[in-house]
């Protein structure tokens, strides 16, 4: 009997002991803008500040302004393609994608057409109204916007890891090319280098 209360009495302590040791978690709010690197991956910052920078060199370069020549002052149109993951970790691309299409909309500068998938919704939303809608209020087939141009790109790692310490470096190549004459017209790249850092508790 006294051997079972002195198993019993050890099992509570260890358990109290268990509960007080083990982590709290513990949930905070913070600013969607705000820089926050907890793994050293590829995040929401690194995606907005690339797609940011890029957007910004593109426009500053001749195509926009030849094209405003030819065109007698037409906008240039925009489509925004594939953009390829072949670095060594999950990539969210289409938050990419998102990112510079946002970038090159509030740049004023550009038109951005619907992607392949989106228009497709959209032609279905438009043979839908053929039947359904009012007369008065159905949209035509046959008056999209054709794009000017594409703008592709990929995104690639390379990785140095020694012990608890590793370097992270990301390529991002962007291309854009006339849709007409497959001339690519512009060509940029940005580049992030993360040095990730892991001390080693002593006991």
């Amino acid at each position: 009997m006294n051997r079972f209360l002195t198993m019993l009495t050890f099992f509570v302590v260890a358990g109290l002991i268990f509960s007080g040791c083990a982590a709290k978690k513990t949930v905070e709010r913070i600013e969607v803008d705000s820089v926050v690197d907890l793994s050293g991956r590829w995040n929401d910052t690194d995606s907005r500040l690339v797609s940011e920078a890029m957007i910004v060199d593109c426009l500053n370069h001749p195509w926009i302004t030849q094209h405003m020549t030819k065109s007698k002052g037409k906008i240039p149109a925009v489509i925004v393609g594939s953009m390829r993951n072949k670095s060594t970790e999950h990539i969210a691309v289409k938050t990419f994608v998102n990112d510079i299409e946002r970038a090159f909309i509030n740049s004023g500068q550009v038109t951005v057409v619907a992607s392949a998938v989106e228009r497709g919704e959209l032609r279905s939303e438009k043979e839908d109204q053929r039947v359904f809608a009012d007369t008065a209020t159905i949209k035509e087939m046959g008056r999209e916007l054709g794009a000017d141009f594409m703008m592709t790109g990929e995104i690639n790692t390379i990785q140095d890891q020694e012990g608890g310490k590793k370097v992270t470096f990301y390529q991002t190549d962007l291309t854009l090319t006339n849709i007409k004459t497959n001339v690519k017209i512009w060509m940029g790249q940005k580049k992030i280098k993360k040095f990730i850092s892991r001390k080693r508790y002593s006991s």
